[in-house]
């Protein structure tokens, strides 16, 4: 099993939801290697050497005026601001900050993924809680059977479970999740 985790507050993600918030952007530093002790992820047969590859930058979204936060944010507001994935995903895969800092407890994110994409097994330090706003999605976590989520539909990913994902529609793939610890994301390459 080889393992590498992300922060994806890496991304360096704010958004803008009105005239009057103002963002100022992170940069992202080049990922930073250190070997780490050979570990068992729940529900592995055995340990395996890893490699940890961290990336940390934080998003700051300046808001002039709290009363001016808006309470509802639309996948498709212009004022959006999307970023690539860490590199444990393919190409097209992209986040979104709703909420929150992601390298702290409590954030909230849209993650989106063209039609027919696949996501790479994963697993997070943290729970996940997610809508699907947008697709159809298949989710397989290590050791369940698969599960088609629908347009609105809620789903619990449980913490440090390995699971991966197909984009079933050809529309994006939307889901809003929120995490209770930092956002991140540890690649997992064993058998789902």
């Amino acid at each position: 099993m080889k393992r590498n985790a992300w922060i994806y507050a890496a991304a360096t993600l704010a958004i803008a939801a009105a005239s009057a918030l103002s963002l100022a952007h992170a940069q992202q530093p080049p990922p930073a290697q250190t070997p780490s002790a050979p570990q068992t992820v729940p529900g592995s047969i055995a340990p395996a050497a890893t490699s940890k590859v961290t990336a940390e930058a934080k998003a700051v979204a300046v808001v002039p005026d709290p009363a001016q936060t808006p309470l509802a944010i639309k996948v498709n507001d212009p004022n959006l601001k999307w970023a690539p994935c860490p590199p444990l995903f393919a190409e097209g895969c992209r986040i979104a900050v709703l909420r929150g800092d992601p390298t702290k407890p409590g954030a909230d994110v849209f993650f989106q993924v063209p039609g027919g994409y696949t996501i790479a097994p994963h697993l997070h330090t943290s729970a996940e809680r997610m809508v699907l706003v947008g697709g159809e999605m298949e989710v397989t976590y290590q050791g369940r059977s698969p599960i088609v989520l629908q347009h609105g539909q809620y789903a619990y990913g449980p913490p440090k479970a390995p699971h991966g994902a197909k984009c079933r529609s050809r529309e994006p793939c939307t889901l809003f999740i929120a995490f209770d610890l930092p956002v991140d994301a540890i690649a997992f390459d064993g058998k789902l």
